[in-house]
């Protein structure tokens, strides 16, 4: 019975192995800055990401991200709180009802709350800037194409919501926020940023 299990044993992790790319190769292959979508996101209105500031986020993993369409890189841990920064995908379904939530808190809450998208294991970006599109996202966005942010975030399955206050502690929500006044709790509880409720 031994010698049979350790065959089949063998071959599974080979299957897995198979199964498996490399973070590097897969950020390699998924191109998210190409003229076409850097159209995208010039039709979509989306704003360019924030240029890069000295590390004040300490709780966010040691990650650099490529703006979605274009624009400077962004390192999450220069992302200064407070902040929401909601982790969705196109291929998510429960994220597109989040995403327009997001846009509202965006512009009530104006200079005084950073929102930051990430796409999140996302192979078709021109698909992620559509979507963003046609929900009226226009805060920026950032591409995670192989998953960076997984292990310090333990995202393994979406929507995910940080929230990142002043000093740069981070909560993270693995839930769907789909109620306004919802959202605004959360953030005002963990960023200290009261947006009008309603």
């Amino acid at each position: 019975m031994r010698r049979l299990l350790l065959p089949v044993a063998a071959a599974l992790a080979l299957l897995a192995a198979g199964c498996t790319t490399p973070q590097e190769r897969l950020e390699d292959h998924v191109d998210v800055d190409t003229p076409e979508l850097r159209t995208l996101k010039a039709r979509a209105g989306i704003d360019d990401c924030p240029e890069p500031e000295r590390d004040v986020t300490t709780e966010a993993p040691d990650v650099v991200l490529r703006c979605l369409g274009g624009g400077p890189d962004v390192a999450l841990r220069s992302v200064p709180g407070p902040a929401v920064i909601n982790v969705w995908a196109q291929w998510c379904g429960p994220c597109g009802e989040e995403l327009p939530l997001f846009q509202r808190l965006h512009e009530r809450a104006g200079d005084r709350l950073r929102v930051l998208g990430i796409d999140w294991q996302d192979t078709q970006p021109e698909g992620a800037l559509e979507l963003a599109r046609v929900s009226g996202v226009t805060y920026p966005l950032v591409a995670d194409p192989a998953a960076l942010v997984s292990d310090a975030w333990r995202v393994n399955g979406l929507p995910v919501t940080v929230f990142v206050d002043r000093e740069g502690r981070t909560t993270v929500r693995r839930a769907l926020i789909d109620d306004w006044d919802e959202l605004a709790g959360l953030v005002e509880d963990h960023t200290g940023v009261r947006v009008t409720a309603g």
